[in-house]
């Protein structure tokens, strides 16, 4: 009889997930020993490192992700990008190991002494095996859970003696449809509201690209001439950002929003939640007048909007299904935004010149991840989405996530044949959460541009200080960091550079390179306001 051992790599070949990201620790080498050949273990030097980077390739390659993580403290090292793929949506199982069955009641050294409650809320389910011989099944039900919508992380705990186990096979094989429908029952009062009305809005989040919608998406507004927006704090768009409806994201403060929406009888939240507020700017979360419909996968965010009527459906489904029930509008479409003027070299590199000439260079299928908060604005302006799949951040807010985040759509990358450039856009403070990402990138080679923005400082934070009125916090600044040399000692190439006249070159040699290398700009570290641009909009005053 089969081993639970060997039971589970069939099924995990069954499933397609013969790639697992991890970092060893010894509960997880009975899992792992004789490891198949047709498997490929994808080593991070630590847990965050591989959650994010299986977070990423999940993203692109359509795939459900499997990170294998060390019990108890090896996990709570990962919660921090645990909490990103779970605002991310990643379909993910995450497996960790756990200390021997006839040693739990003692807890012994090693132990995860909760495992059910360890990744909560951050997952969708987690659970421990009553028996070994359920280590299967186990991992089948997490794989539906992980993928139906809306898809996210779930948590299973193994114990380290089950793997050797017999098991009597395989669990029976399912069918799942994971996406929701969208049916025009549902959406027809949408439908009509749109088709009455005189100035509609449409706002779209990430979740739209993730279901497949991008083009949906594309055909829904311009069977509506209706103004585009995109929402607030969204880890991928949803959206091309050079089409001539779209108007720029929504900023994240509750008064800042309402503002935007000014004018606007009717406004239509689709993918993205309604909304997401940071930091606290308080007012009325619509103009006086204005109806808002929110439509999601996620009976989380219906729950939890602080306003509007919503429906629960596939977001891309749901804008292929108003494209058929709309009639032909009788709009005018709304005029473009007009495209910020080129940038100018100044004596220094600020962001907005940095971006402007990545943007310029910049292959025009290539991928972009992102992690520099504190010029977000600039980025979105001078580098726009055009495509779907091309652009990933972290929903959630938490550092540690662009470096490893490359890395993983690198790899997706070259598994789909696709090889589109990635380009990884970081600040110095946030390279540093998860700067052992470099040397998962030089062992597999993954040519990545990685352009290091070193501003010697968490310039966010600076941002915050000034918005909240908090002078004189402590631990802004980050003097002392060579990234470069940091990379080099992990394998990659890199170089320095501080004057405009030869950032184009630099960044040309980047984008050359077969292998990672990474780019260390000194930028200008003037302070940017918190709640500012994103993308072409204007900037708007905020009461504090």
């Amino acid at each position: 009889m089969a081993t639970v051992r060997e039971v589970l790599f069939d099924l995990m070949r069954q499933l397609g997930m013969t790639k697992i990201f991890g970092n060893v620790g010894s509960t997880e080498e009975p899992m792992l020993k004789s490891f198949p050949r047709d498997f490929e273990y994808i080593l991070a030097l630590q847990e965050s490192v591989a959650v994010a980077m299986g977070d990423a390739y999940a993203q692109v390659s359509g795939k459900v992700a499997h990170v294998n993580l060390h019990t108890a403290a090896g996990s709570g090292n990962g919660m921090g990008n645990i909490e990103t793929a779970f605002y991310n949506r990643t379909p993910m199982i995450i497996t960790a190991g756990q200390h021997m069955r006839e040693m739990l009641i003692h807890e012994p050294y090693l132990t995860n002494k909760n495992p059910y409650k360890q990744a909560e809320p951050w997952v969708k389910w987690s659970y421990e095996p009553a028996r070994a011989e359920d280590v299967p099944a186990a991992f089948l039900r997490a794989y539906v859970t992980a993928i139906q919508a809306p898809a996210g992380p779930v948590y299973l705990s193994l114990p380290m003696d089950d793997m050797d186990r017999e098991c009597a096979g395989l669990p029976l094989p399912r069918k799942i449809e994971a996406r929701l429908s969208a049916g025009k029952d549902v959406l027809q009062t949408v439908a009509d509201a749109l088709a009455e009305s005189k100035t509609p809005a449409l706002v779209f989040g990430g979740a739209v690209d993730q279901t497949g919608g991008w083009y949906d998406a594309v055909a829904l507004a311009e069977k509506l001439n209706a103004a585009v927006w995109a929402a607030p704090f969204e880890g991928r768009p949803g959206f091309p950002e050079n089409h001539p409806l779209f108007r720029g994201g929504l900023l994240s403060g509750m008064s800042s929003i309402c503002k935007q929406l000014e004018g606007y009888d009717l406004v239509v939240v689709i993918g993205a939640p309604v909304f997401r507020y940071y930091p606290y700017a308080p007012g009325a979360p619509l103009p006086k007048g204005t109806r808002l419909f929110h439509l999601t996968d996620s009976a989380e965010e219906s729950a939890r909007a602080v306003v509007g009527d919503s429906i629960v459906c596939d977001p891309a489904r749901a804008c292929a299904t108003l494209v058929e029930l709309l009639p032909a509008t009788f709009r005018s479409a709304p005029e473009p935004v007009p495209p910020s003027p080129e940038a100018a070299a100044g004596e220094t590199i600020t962001a907005d010149y940095l971006y402007y000439l990545v943007g310029k260079l910049r292959p025009n299928d290539s991928v972009i991840a992102q992690e520099s908060l504190s010029t977000l604005g600039q980025l979105k302006d001078r580098i726009r989405t055009t495509e779907p799949r091309s652009f990933f951040s972290m929903f959630s807010g938490v550092l540690g996530y662009g470096l490893p985040a490359a890395g993983g759509l690198a790899l997706a990358e070259r598994e789909l044949g696709t090889n589109r450039k990635v380009i990884c856009l970081v600040g110095d403070g946030a390279a540093q959460y998860v700067i052992q990402s470099f040397w998962t990138a030089a062992q597999h080679e993954l040519p990545v541009l990685y352009i290091v923005l070193r501003n010697h400082a968490y310039n966010i934070l600076k941002s915050f200080s000034k918005y909240l009125v908090a002078p004189e916090v402590p631990g802004f600044d980050l003097p002392g960091i060579d990234i470069v040399q940091i990379a080099k000692g992990y394998g990659c190439n890199g170089a320095y550079c501080s004057k405009p006249s030869e950032l184009e070159d630099a960044i040309i040699e980047g984008l050359q390179s077969p292998l990672p290398y990474v780019l260390q700009i000194e930028i200008d570290a003037t302070v940017p306001a918190l709640l500012g641009k994103i993308g072409p909009e204007t900037q708007y005053e905020l009461p504090r």
